[in-house]
């Protein structure tokens, strides 16, 4: 089997042909020619399928279970289209589903939509044991981030899917965070991969994707039949510029990666800063079981500046990275999460994305960004 970098040069790539493009370009088309039966049409109408989606999600099979033909990935306009996509195909009136009470901030509003429709939903933190307890035998789905946005605690992707099919439920991993390939959810006994390829799949900041893979034909023809009848499908164009961004994945998952250590390392030795979390420093607690199963370990860092004030300061002096509220681009990017209000973090809580700039250059930024953020607080306390 090739390495992650080839599989992601060539992820749905096509066999290359004389005097034709390396890739092709995307297809604009509302409805194609259609003669005869269109049972047996490859594309018939664009709501249904296009070319530019089908080398999208054969690349994004591929990465997430390479060297499994039964394998498909299935592509939304967004994250939360993926999700929803699983959460209302899969689930019926009087199922019962276990969401993580510490995910992403807009899975309560699903939740609320959830039990509208009579879908009983529980919540549990991110954690074997708390998830695990949540688990009996009249569970349909169980739902997982790991590691969970933003607190970054991770949990037994194995565990839990042993646990979930003991009582017959289906098992979903939030994959975002990780990327195919920081982690395979797949093959450590998931039941779907669901991610935002608005972050670090594309990598660009310039495309919003979502994605569903399965291994099981017959879980991705049913979210698959939820997108054609709710018309929730991706641009051509999108769809063409999120491959081409796959094919340097692998360079910036490493990247990204290495730079995040550095900075979750430095972030540690400042006193005004507590609570450091990243997956990949031996000293998280979320590492050993990280280790077992991720090859690699994000590019997110989470930490808590002393207040409000103070997280607001550090942000505005950073001079090299933005306050943006996405993660996993080429460029750093900050924010103090608890402004939008829906996560239960403190005040002076934030979610750093690390890009792929100099680690050196990046690092000397936090630091006098700190610096300048508690140079501030000190004069105002001296004024007082």
């Amino acid at each position: 089997m090739v390495g992650e970098g080839t599989r992601a040069v060539g992820a749905g790539v096509p066999e290359g042909e004389a005097y034709a493009a390396p890739v092709p370009g995307p297809t604009f088309a509302a409805h194609f020619h259609l003669p005869g039966d269109p049972a047996v049409a490859p594309y018939a109408y664009g709501r249904q399928g296009n070319p530019t989606w089908t080398a999208l999600e054969a690349a994004v099979a591929e990465l997430e279970a390479p060297g499994e033909a039964d394998a498909a990935a299935v592509v939304f306009p967004s994250g939360m289209a993926a999700t929803t996509a699983v959460l209302f195909s899969l689930l019926r009136p009087g199922d019962v589903a276990v969401l993580p009470s510490d995910g992403y901030q807009l899975l309560p509003r699903a939740r609320e939509r959830l039990e509208g429709f009579g879908v009983v939903v529980r919540t549990a933190p991110t954690g074997a044991d708390a998830q695990l307890a949540a688990i009996d035998e009249g569970v349909r789905l169980v739902w997982v981030e790991t590691p969970s946005n933003p607190g970054l605690d991770v949990c037994d992707i194995r565990r839990l899917a042993e646990a979930a099919h003991a009582r017959g439920a289906l098992l979903v991993v939030d994959n975002t965070l990780a990327t195919p390939l920081g982690q395979r959810p797949l093959a450590l006994g998931a039941d779907l991969s669901v991610a935002s390829g608005t972050k670090a799949l594309n990598g660009h900041g310039d495309v919003l994707l979502g994605y569903v893979a399965a291994r099981d034909p017959a879980l991705a023809a049913a979210v698959r039949a939820w997108r054609t009848e709710t018309g929730a499908i991706i641009g051509p164009m999108e769809a063409w510029l999120a491959h081409r961004g796959i094919a340097t994945l692998q360079l910036r998952v490493e990247r990204q990666g290495a730079t995040a250590l550095a900075v979750a390392r430095a972030l540690r030795a400042r006193p005004e800063v507590s609570g450091v979390r990243y997956p990949g420093l031996p000293e998280d607690p979320g590492h050993e079981v990280a280790a077992r199963q991720m090859r690699h370990f994000g590019c997110v860092v989470s930490f808590t500046l002393p207040d409000r004030g103070y997280a607001e300061r550090f942000l505005a002096a950073l001079r090299l990275v933005s306050d943006a509220t996405s993660f996993g681009g080429v460029r750093s990017t900050a924010e103090r999460r608890a402004r939008w209000g829906g996560d239960e973090v403190p005040e002076g809580f934030v979610r750093l994305s690390v890009g792929i700039e100099d680690a050196e250059d990046l690092v000397a930024d936090l630091h006098a960004a700190l610096d300048a953020a508690g140079d501030v607080s000190s004069g105002a306390a001296r004024a007082t």
